[in-house]
């Protein structure tokens, strides 16, 4: 920025740029407009500057020497206006300082310009759209000279490439509701938090309203009924009934419509925040961005409502975020996949279904004005409730699930290769550089033709029910989880939880064996001692942000049982010190030591040698950040990835195990095997021995 003038009215320079009929002179008088509810707001168009057709260069030098320099300082701006009729300079005009300054025009983020301001807002559009705006605009004065300006434009917009320094990307020509959408995109901007504290704090000022309907419909078909056209949705699935634990009672279902709706994409240092035709680009740590929109008890659900979840975002922390809590960044390119490092949905509507009590409950989000959205949705969702989730005809629903094919896989590191790393992580171990590596792997497969995603987790669910599973839909790929593991539970009390398995049994269909296995693994030493060692890191990890003296352990080496698979479990808990991030708090926990080992910043880093490749969302955590302060995370594991791929479907799913001292390597390969089984068993393939 440049130096401010003492006493100055500094303002906040927001630049609307784009190319020529993208829509930027009417979206900015129409922000301005509602910038001025809580601020003094000036505004500049760039093409009162422009000296003639040609211009364009020589204006952009112009608005920045003349207009932009002193207004950043905080001084007024005279500058001379150019008069199209006589085609040359006109009068000299005076733009004001402001609380804001809106620059809008082509060019207004230019090079020069950008270290003057405060925020850069791209708009663009289709090409034949533009045109026709621009004309129809401008009319007959324009239409000669549509040709000559477009060419000025391309030859700046070569060498400067303004839309990748945007903070905020705009489709243009996307309806009424666009500048609105913008507006509260800018409030969410940390370079404008002090100044749209208003804005920031309407945003805040919003209800939960829950409607109760009877009965407790088939998920499955809710969500296909509901979300089955959504861009991204996301089902937080408790399919195993019989969950001993009581983690089974609610399901949540959710998307990114209405006029809450959002996504967040973050990759290598960049969070997209988009809302409708508005993505805001918000540079820094995906963990302090999450600190910002969650974390302090924004709602407070109706004492009547039992449900978990109280609205907010829902989706998955890749496991190479771990760069911001003591790991690497990844060092080797070989990852074929684009997905994000972390992908969430903003649900401003869900349903929660309680099958403990045989209740739906709908829930929206409300700032106390109309939202006729809102109420077609709810008519919408109380109509498939009733009809036990087979509602026909409504919000496109999925179609049905073709066969799956039988997907064939190829492994990552074949038998020996893994063996051979197995020793290579036991070596670490007696040199003293860890004490439990959890290293792993992946199997990979192409279908030719694209995959039915949603019908895919449907028979994952059906072969292998879990208390943790969910399903997430985004643009371009979907995530297929069958996990039985909880990463961290944060109630909006305060209470933590995390519950980490270590020690694994693939289930007999004969009694007397699985009965067998079940008790080998409940008295195995090496296991139990795999567990333990899991158990004190993550006491480590809890006791960061902990009261001191509530961290216990309240369940040691339990064992639970699940469709394909017998598991060590325990159980660590402990109370928020008042006050503490609650981001902070998932954070120091991040990644799951059971998915690490221990010590865990030293073994990441030996763990980023053996592997080779990103583990991508794998090892992560999934789940939801509720607008009351609460959040509940499993661990990404028994997990398959779905992604588009030129016509067709790759598939990755991620398996491993933990190594330690006295470990097997042959046995250890075994356990990767078991842990494959439930998701390969489901989609009729093989391990690819």
């Amino acid at each position: 920025m440049a130096h401010k003038f003492a006493n100055a009215v500094v303002p906040l320079i927001i630049a609307v740029d784009g190319r020529s009929g993208a829509g930027k002179t009417t979206l900015a008088v129409e922000l301005a407009a509602l910038l001025r509810e809580h601020h003094t707001v000036s505004l500049f168009h760039l093409e009162d500057i422009y000296p003639g057709w040609d211009g364009l260069a020589d204006g952009m030098e112009r608005y920045v020497r003349t207009v932009l320099t002193p207004l950043a300082s905080g001084r007024p701006a005279r500058w001379t206006a150019w008069d199209w009729t006589a085609n040359d300079d006109g009068g000299t005009r005076l733009t004001q300082p402001a609380d804001i300054v809106v620059v809008e025009g082509v060019g207004a983020a230019c090079e020069a310009a950008r270290e003057l301001l405060d925020v850069v807002v791209w708009i663009d559009a289709d090409d034949t759209l533009r045109r026709t705006s621009a004309l129809a605009r401008d009319g007959d004065t324009y239409t000669p000279f549509w040709q000559r300006w477009s060419e000025q434009e391309e030859r700046w917009l070569a060498a400067d490439r303004p839309a990748p320094h945007a903070d905020l990307l705009v489709q243009g020509h996307r309806g009424n509701s666009v500048p609105d959408q913008l507006r509260r995109a800018l409030a969410g901007l940390p370079q404008c938090e002090s100044l749209m504290s208003m804005e920031r704090a309407a945003r805040r000022g919003l209800t939960l309203q829950v409607e109760t309907v009877g009965g407790c419909p088939d998920a499955a078909g809710v969500f296909s009924a509901l979300y089955g056209g959504s861009e991204a949705a996301a089902w937080l699935d408790s399919s195993a009934a019989q969950d001993p634990q009581g983690r089974s009672r609610f399901s949540i279902l959710a998307d990114d419509g209405g006029r809450f709706g959002q996504v967040a994409r973050h990759t290598s240092g960049v969070t997209m925040v988009s809302s409708g035709p508005v993505t805001a680009r918000i540079a820094g740590p995906f963990f302090r961005w999450l600190d910002g929109v969650w974390g302090r008890r924004a709602v407070r659900p109706p004492e009547d409502y039992p449900g978990p979840f109280a609205l907010g975002w829902l989706g998955y922390l890749g496991y190479e975020l771990k760069r911001e809590t003591g790991g690497s960044a990844p060092v080797h390119a070989h990852s074929s996949s684009s997905v994000p490092d972390a992908s969430l949905l903003f649900a401003g509507r869900a349903v929660v279904l309680d099958h403990r009590e045989q209740r739906t409950y709908l829930l929206t989000l409300s700032d106390g004005s109309r939202d006729a959205d809102a109420d077609a949705w709810l008519e919408r969702a109380r109509a498939v409730v009733l009809f036990g989730g087979t509602a026909p005809a409504l919000d496109n629903p999925v179609s049905a699930p073709r066969p799956l094919g039988a997907p064939r896989f190829t492994s990552r590191d074949t038998r020996e290769p893994y063996l051979e790393k197995i020793r290579a992580a036991k070596a670490e171990i007696t040199d003293g550089n860890s004490y439990e590596v959890c290293l792993t792997t992946a199997l990979t497969a192409r279908e030719e033709a694209p995959l039915d995603p949603f019908g895919t987790y449907l028979a994952l669910r059906d072969a292998n029910p879990a208390p943790f599973a969910h399903y997430f839909s985004f643009p371009e790929f979907a995530v297929a989880s069958t996990s039985p593991e909880r990463f961290l539970r944060l109630d909006s009390a305060g209470g933590m939880r995390a519950e980490p398995i270590k020690g694994t049994r693939r289930r007999s269909k004969d009694p007397a064996e699985d009965a067998a296995l079940q008790e080998d693994l409940r008295t195995s030493t090496k296991d139990r001692a795999e567990n333990i060692m899991i158990v004190d890191l993550l006491r480590n990890d809890l006791s960061h942000l902990a009261v001191p003296g509530t961290v216990t352990v309240t369940r040691l080496c339990d064992i639970e049982t699940y469709a394909t698979v017998h598991q060590m479990v325990s159980t660590i808990d402990a109370r928020l010190r008042p006050g503490s991030s609650r981001a902070e708090a998932v954070a120091a926990a991040f990644p799951a030591g059971s998915m690490t080992g221990a010590p865990k910043i030293s073994t990441m880093a030996i763990l980023d040698r053996l592997e080779e490749r990103p583990r991508g969302i794998y090892a992560g955590a999934a789940g939801y950040f509720s607008l009351d302060g609460a959040a509940d995370l499993a661990v990404v594991i028994r997990t398959l990835l779905m992604e588009d791929d030129d016509g067709g479907t790759r598939l990755t799913l991620g398996v491993g195990g933990a190594i330690t001292a006295d470990s097997d390597p042959a046995e250890e390969w075994d356990e990767v095997r078991t842990k494959a089984f439930g998701v390969l068993s489901a989609l009729g393939s093989s391990f690819p021995d």
